[in-house]
């Protein structure tokens, strides 16, 4: 099943790892791996249906002390230290460094569903949704703020998330200098596959407030090139520019790097495409949880990084991944909403 919108798919039709299915026919749910795994499938059911209240004791999350982190504090300032070392030798201009966080699951038959009904309550989110397709490894509940695309015909329209804080006073020049610098690099990434001229960016650096904390928010729009369909529109635009860097390709390569466990789901794309309307949203896979069943005990996944500029303080940037990451951590443990915690 999946769930997104408002919208409930279910009976399972096709699944495929082949873009240019998604320029067929019916609904699709999409899941992109940071590293490129692509999962498309097809359901024949779509439906209006809202995200259930949370039923008590539907989900068993981890504890909230049996979190791991793939980076520790002194690991992750470290990276932080390093790429401000790439900067300065001019090889990138911003990287983003993320840590993935791991804790296992008390309840080895946990729904992911369970969960979203939880972070619709404790963290809603503009593109939040759901994937559940245990049998092709793809368990996965997002509470995604930020568009990756967005496509009604062949208008395409990216929505990028740079500068994050507690409040507005928080954010800083560094952050909307990093928005501009990612804007430009996602109006490039589209100008490969949009009709010359077409690019434009509606709004620039806005404030948008989300539960417990702000981000800066621009839009970038663009429209299709003749002959250009899903499988170009991913190959030039993914993976999303503002959880890489800039230029994409030396960020992606300090990534590599710097960062000890592969990302999955996290900064990816996840989302649905209606290929009969010619319509589609892919939310960023950041504030995203997902369920890994390859071990002998099955684990809760979570993402959390935070965005390396030359103005970057390495402890700053380190509060930045726990502020986005408590009170997610929260809602997962069943904490948030029951202890009074709300960080």
């Amino acid at each position: 099943m999946a769930r997104f919108d408002g919208l409930l798919a279910t009976d399972l039709r096709d699944v495929t790892s082949d873009p240019a299915a998604l320029e067929s026919t019916g609904f699709w749910a999409v899941s992109a791996d940071f590293e490129g795994r692509l999962v498309c499938a097809r359901f024949g059911s779509v439906r209006r249906r809202p995200v259930p209240a949370p039923v008590p004791g539907a989900w068993r999350g981890p504890a909230a002390g049996d979190w791991t982190s793939s980076l520790d504090r002194a690991m992750y300032t470290t990276g932080v230290r390093r790429i401000r070392e790439h900067i300065a030798t001019g090889e990138v201009y911003q990287a983003n460094l993320c840590r993935v966080l791991t804790a296992p699951l008390p309840d080895p038959a946990a729904d992911v569903d369970a969960l979203t009904a939880l972070l619709a309550r404790g963290n809603p989110a503009p593109y939040a949704g759901t994937i559940r397709l245990p049998a092709h490894g793809v368990e996965i509940a997002t509470a995604s703020p930020e568009l990756f695309l967005r496509r009604d015909g062949r208008t395409v329209e990216s929505g990028p998330i740079k500068g994050t804080g507690r409040t507005e006073s928080d954010l800083l020049e560094k952050d909307h200098a990093e928005n501009v610098m990612i804007v430009d690099l996602v109006r490039n990434d589209l100008g490969r596959v949009c009709a010359t001229g077409s690019v434009t960016v509606p709004d620039l650096c806005v404030v948008e407030k989300h539960p417990g904390l702000v981000h800066l928010v621009s839009t970038v729009r663009a429209e299709l090139a003749e002959g250009a369909g899903w499988p170009e529109l991913l190959d030039a635009a993914f993976p999303p520019g503002s959880v890489t860097g800039a230029p994409k390709s030396s960020a992606l390569r300090i990534i590599g790097e710097l960062e000890t466990a592969p990302r999955g789901p996290y900064c990816g794309g996840i989302g649905w495409v209606d290929a009969d309307c010619r319509t589609a949203s892919l939310a960023v896979g950041i504030r995203t949880f997902w369920i890994d069943r390859t071990g002998t005990v099955p684990v809760l996944r979570f993402g959390t990084g935070a965005g390396i500029t030359w103005g970057s303080d390495p402890e700053r940037e380190w509060d930045e991944t726990e502020l986005k990451a408590s009170r997610l951590l929260a809602v997962a443990s069943g904490e948030h909403g029951t202890t009074g915690r709300t960080a």
